[in-house]
């Protein structure tokens, strides 16, 4: 890649590669209502709002893990499970800059939101693949999320 596609590629925004009109659930939804969402829309994650902001995410990770695993009933609110703990990025930041918060924190997602805190899109890895395939520090991060080496160096 010449330098002058890197440069372009480096300055793009998360809002120019982010999913708009993203699916979400509230916190009253059911652990059936929103496994059965992300199966129709074939998603692994479902950002979580309250009056348009957004308050957590919910996983099929967290599903299994924090649900089925401690042996919690289908109709559990999802609120009770999701993850609250949310690492995001605003529509103006810098791709890279998404793609190293991913790397660091281990996730194949980020909402993305607008500076009021309200849900504008998300990013996800193959978002930035399709984007950006021929970076070499994308491949190289986007292979240490999915192998889990960024986590075992901490």
């Amino acid at each position: 890649m010449d330098e002058k596609t890197f440069s372009e590629n480096a300055r793009r925004r998360c809002r120019e590669i982010m999913t708009r009109n993203v699916k979400t659930a509230n916190r009253q939804m059911s652990l059936r209502e929103v496994a059965r969402l992300m199966r129709e829309g074939d998603m692994g994650a479902m950002p979580v709002v309250e009056n348009d902001k957004l308050v957590g995410i919910v996983t099929d990770r967290d599903i299994v893990v924090r649900a089925i695993a401690e042996g919690k009933n289908v109709e559990t609110q999802i609120g009770d499970v999701m993850t609250t703990e949310i690492f995001s990025a605003k529509e103006d930041d810098f791709v890279f800059d998404a793609i190293r918060l991913m790397g660091d924190k281990q996730v194949r997602r980020i909402p993305v939101i607008t500076e009021n805190g309200e849900l504008a899109g998300i990013i996800a890895m193959a978002d930035i693949a399709l984007e950006m395939e021929d970076e070499r520090e994308i491949a190289e991060t986007l292979e240490e999320i999915s192998s889990g080496a960024a986590f075992w160096r901490k």
